[in-house]
């Protein structure tokens, strides 16, 4: 599996530095007796059935980090690129196109640079969001992300469509590509998707949903006209909002790469997105998660 690896890291791109520290990573595991078994015990379960109890990865990696000094934000994406080799061949046996895996597969490469960013290491410290892709049930597409939920707000009725409680959607997720979130990009997406996903919703109305900082209302009052995330957030109807409690600020890492210390003045300001979020949030603004939908 070394091999396999050296070649994912090189396919995908991945900075020479995080090459050289994962691939040392990959070998300390694959050199120690109970790690090696770890590993190994991991795949066999995901190989066995997909639907595993992915706990057991979360569980099993802070004990490699004591056995052999690994950290698990590095032990946790190692399993993972490990697992993508099966899930390639998942990829192949169902149809699906090898380049939604390669596209998918990047999201391991986005939640890397994330993890440099926020905590100073090549790894993931959110390698809890992986298994929807590895479950065959999140899919990216062009610039989003995709998967089907069951819809859990209270009925919506647009232009002759409804959608209730217990329903099929369609989930959007909005990775960090560092790449613009422009209207082409993502109606590209929603074209891939609606092909994608059609045959799944055996004749049902398709909805678009997102739950998402990006998506809370009060961000209309932050963004200016011409900012790409507030024409996103304007294809969809926003039905429902979620407000952080003072001091949570749950997913401002993701805006300002950083974990909140207690002062807004720590927080960069080196674009104009941030700039206007930090002056928002020091005024005392409210930030948290919208949900937005929209039928197809």
């Amino acid at each position: 599996m070394r091999e396999y690896v050296v070649n994912f890291l090189n396919d995908f791109d991945y900075p020479e530095e995080a090459k050289k520290e994962l691939i040392e990573a990959y070998d300390i595991l694959a050199s120690d007796d109970f790690c090696k078994g770890e590993l190994d015990e991991i795949m066999k379960l995901y190989e066995a059935d997909i639907k595993f109890d992915y706990g057991i990865i979360f569980k099993k990696t802070p004990e490699m980090e004591k056995k052999c000094g690994v950290h698990h934000y590095k032990s946790e994406l190692i399993v993972f690129i490990l697992l993508s080799k099966h899930l390639k061949a998942l990829y192949k046996a169902e149809g699906i196109d090898e380049s939604i895996w390669f596209n998918s597969m990047l999201d391991l490469k986005y939640k890397l640079f994330e993890c440099k960013a926020v905590k100073n290491m090549w790894g993931s410290f959110v390698a809890w969001w992986f298994p929807g892709f590895f479950q065959l049930n999140r899919f990216a597409l062009g610039r989003l992300q995709f998967e089907t939920n069951a819809y859990d707000q209270a009925d919506y009725t647009k232009d002759g469509k409804t959608v209730k409680k217990g329903d099929t959607v369609i989930g959007v997720h909005i990775p960090r590509t560092l790449t613009p979130l422009d209207k082409p990009s993502y109606d590209a997406a929603f074209d891939m998707a609606r092909e994608f996903f059609k045959d799944k919703m055996n004749g049902a109305p398709m909805a678009f949903t997102c739950c998402s900082w990006l998506l809370y209302p009060d961000n209309i009052d932050i963004l200016p006209e011409k900012s790409n995330v507030r024409k996103f957030m304007l294809e969809f109807d926003i039905i429902n909002k979620f407000d952080d409690k003072p001091g949570e600020y749950a997913d401002m890492w993701r805006l300002f790469d950083m974990d909140y210390t207690g002062n807004f003045d720590d927080y960069p300001e080196d674009s104009s997105l941030r700039r206007a979020f930090k002056t928002h949030l020091k005024n005392g603004g409210k930030t948290g998660e919208g949900y937005g939908i929209f039928f197809a």
